[in-house]
């Protein structure tokens, strides 16, 4: 995680801190894996904690429900070091997020309690997280001053912000993408 951190001088003495919780596979259903993510409320230095970040092979979506407490999503569409599209999503318990195929995102724990967010992807999904870490963090980072933009990428689009869905959609048919 010291890789992408806004903060460097924190993370350069930061203590060995268990910043979240996966559980992968908590449920398969038709080709489909639902996982837990837990992220307790914490600063990472100057930046709200975070995850690492990652994108997905070939063209599959995702889905997120957040369960408990706040979040705050962050999409970015890249080719090489160009982001083509970057936008944030706040969502709160019971609302829902699609990543769409081609972006790759962070969840971020804006908020002062714990967050706990399910997805849900297909099961043979690859996640990729060379973006994040060849660039240390995502174009933007979210600091206790608001977004700051990560200087590492040589083109970044002003952020937008997109409403999240009020539930998960019931037919979850649309992640499996053009790979069905």
């Amino acid at each position: 995680m010291k890789k992408v951190l806004f903060d460097k001088n924190w993370a350069k003495t930061a203590p060995n801190l268990k910043l979240y919780y996966m559980y992968r596979g908590v449920e398969k259903k038709d080709g489909l894996r639902r996982d837990v993510t837990v992220i307790p409320a914490r600063m990472l230095g100057k930046e709200f904690v975070k995850t690492k970040g990652h994108g997905h092979e070939k063209n599959y979506a995702e889905v997120y429900t957040v369960l408990k407490g706040k979040a705050l999503y962050l999409l970015q569409k890249s080719k090489k070091n160009k982001i083509l599209d970057v936008y944030a999503i706040k969502a709160k318990k019971g609302e829902s997020i699609v990543i769409p195929s081609g972006y790759s995102h962070i969840t971020i724990n804006p908020a002062g309690g714990e967050l706990k967010e399910e997805n849900w992807l297909v099961e043979r999904c690859e996640n990729v997280y060379d973006i994040f870490e060849k660039m240390h963090g995502a174009c933007y980072y979210y600091t206790k001053s608001g977004w700051t933009k990560n200087k590492n990428y040589v083109t970044v689009p002003a952020l937008r912000y997109k409403k999240p869905l009020k539930k998960l959609p019931k037919n979850l048919d649309f992640l499996y993408g053009k790979n069905n």
